[in-house]
């Protein structure tokens, strides 16, 4: 007789599980380039489709039959039974939306330059054997699991899989484009969308309650209680990982960084997936405040030191927060660690199991991306990457179509935005002119007053501009900088160097209203004394034209009917 309880628990899991493509997707897509994001998003679709059909075939059989502690047989299409108080099939769910998630792991560190038929390739290739040997060693019975191997749910089967297979790929792929100067320092290529890389994580934090939750397959007996241990484990873990970057970066940079603190809340996730049903809620908090730490240092050291582009820092947190997380269960696991009079036998057990898997994924992919590159090729053309994988692969203009995001300030006016250009969206205010129209048909000397400044300022520029009379102006968003650079901003610990920032451009054409007051009203509602305040053109304005009414000079400007 099959539990109902236990046969639910497993498949809600399974659907959390497989709700972590999503997070993995939007994580990947924010922190990389919007020239890229409808490859990235295909690229997360297709690596689960092809799992499911490729684990079927043949990963199950080869990660849960009995043949030997080394693989574990051909079950193809998996005839045997696997269940227990749940049905098989129930099993082969949840399992196979593990094996999706080490596969992908890869893209992000891969991605903006590898082609998607070979993404395919080496996707296929993990689900097939590579992820279903090793996970044979430490979850099918095999000789890791008979040496006393404790990861609970994944840190080294899944994670520093996946984490191990994208160090090999980013290496042997190479750099993106611009990423190292000659001099070799790392230059940033910030991600397009912050918002959508915290979405990202936000619905890994959810989905990995049933991740690590969800691997006890059962909510029965004793299960009940370490299922709701585990759930305290993985979050105390996460929050301590995130506060631990969060304070970090901000001593190291000056600011708190986001991206990096994004990434530490994922590496404490990693981290206590192994050890979560073991160790103790103060344990959690340490493994979390040690994982944060390795993720810093960690991605400086793959990014500074070894020259290996990972744009979403997956190599940092997959694969060091996985090993460093299997290997910290030998000292905090309150069932044999080091910490609660094991002594060093269980961290030595723990070791060789994260050496031995690493070694087996290092030595395999490496053979599996050689014979890509030599065959198919690995990479896109240069012009195919500057230009972006969504027009070259998939014959996408942009992800974006028709669409730009518009900065609240800006927004809050009530203004409506015309179709926007990829960097350019222009939005024009007409409230009408508080300037008499008693001299309409003189000819007075116009000017156009042009204001740079950043978008956080326009509310009180607007409103300075309105006290004074002004109350028609055009205001284009606009990417720039100043002769300094502006002020040096950050991402991921290396400096930005185009420093192009997001502004405001505002230009009025006055003729009435002296310029000097338009000036002085600017300069007072900008200045804050720092870097970035902003600048004012002035130019004069040979002549307006109403296309309309045909009026010109001045009347042109009046909005009167």
């Amino acid at each position: 007789m099959y539990s109902a309880v236990d046969t639910i628990w497993v498949l809600l899991a399974a659907v959390l599980v497989f709700f972590m493509q999503a997070g993995f997707a939007m994580v990947e897509t924010g922190f990389t380039r919007a020239k890229n994001a409808g490859n990235i998003i295909m690229k997360n679709l297709m690596d689960f489709a092809i799992g499911t059909v490729v684990f079927w075939v043949i990963g199950f059989g080869m990660m849960f039959g009995q043949k030997n502690g080394f693989w574990g047989g051909l079950d193809l299409f998996i005839q045997g039974d696997y269940g227990s108080t749940y049905p098989s099939a129930a099993f082969i769910i949840f399992q196979t939306v593990f094996c999706a998630t080490a596969a992908t792991i890869v893209s992000g560190a891969m991605a903006e330059r590898t082609k998607f038929i070979s993404y395919c390739l080496y996707s296929a290739a993990i689900s097939a054997a590579i992820y279903p040997i090793s996970g044979h060693w430490i979850w099918g019975g095999g000789w890791l699991a008979e040496l006393g191997f404790h990861d609970f749910a994944g840190s080294t089967a899944v994670h520093m899989v996946g984490g191990v297979s994208a160090l090999v790929g980013a290496k042997i792929l190479g750099p993106r484009i611009g990423k190292y100067g000659k001099d070799g320092i790392p230059k940033a290529i910030p991600g397009h969308s912050l918002t959508l890389g915290a979405l990202g994580v936000f619905i890994l934090w959810f989905a990995w309650f049933g991740f690590n939750g969800g691997s006890t397959v059962s909510m029965t007996g004793d299960a009940i209680e370490s299922a709701g241990k585990i759930f305290v484990t993985t979050n105390l873990a996460a929050s301590s990982a995130a506060l631990t970057v969060m304070f970090t970066t901000w001593l190291r940079y000056k600011k708190p960084d986001v991206s990096m603190t994004l990434n530490g809340a994922l590496a404490g996730l990693v981290a206590i997936t192994a050890g979560c049903d073991t160790v103790s809620p103060a344990g959690a908090f340490f493994i979390g405040l040690i994982s944060g730490l390795a993720v810093i240092f960690g991605i400086e050291f793959i990014d500074k030191v070894l020259k290996i582009d990972d744009p979403v820092g997956a190599i940092g947190v997959h694969g060091i927060c996985g090993a460093l997380g299997t290997i910290l269960v030998g000292v905090f696991s309150m069932d044999g660690g080091l910490l609660y009079g094991g002594g060093f036998g269980y961290i030595g057990i723990q070791t060789i199991g994260v050496v031995a898997v690493a070694a087996w994924i290092t030595i395999t992919m490496s053979i599996i991306f050689i014979i890509i590159k030599k065959t198919v090729g690995l990479r896109v053309s240069r012009e195919e990457e500057i230009s972006g994988l969504d027009i070259t692969e998939h014959n996408i203009t942009s992800s974006y179509a028709d669409f730009m995001p518009i900065v609240p300030s800006v927004l809050g006016t009530g203004v409506s935005a015309d179709i926007a250009a990829p960097f350019i969206t222009e939005t024009t205010i007409h409230t009408g002119s508080s300037v008499s129209v008693a001299d309409n048909n003189k000819k007075m000397k116009m000017t156009k007053v042009e204001i740079i400044t950043k978008q956080s300022k326009f509310e009180q520029l607007k409103a300075a501009m309105d006290k004074i009379g002004i109350s028609g102006m055009t205001v284009t968003q606009v990417l720039g900088c100043g002769i300094q650079k502006g002020s040096t901003s950050y991402y991921r610990g290396n400096p930005v160097e185009s420093n192009l920032l997001p502004k405001v451009q505002v230009e009025i054409v006055v003729s009435k209203i002296p310029v000097e007051t338009v000036i002085a009203a600017a300069k007072e509602a900008l200045y804050t004394g720092s870097i970035g305040d902003g600048k004012i053109f002035v130019y004069d304005v040979e002549n307006v034209v109403k296309v309309r009414t045909g009026e010109e000079g001045y009347d042109a400007l009046q909005d009167v009917e």
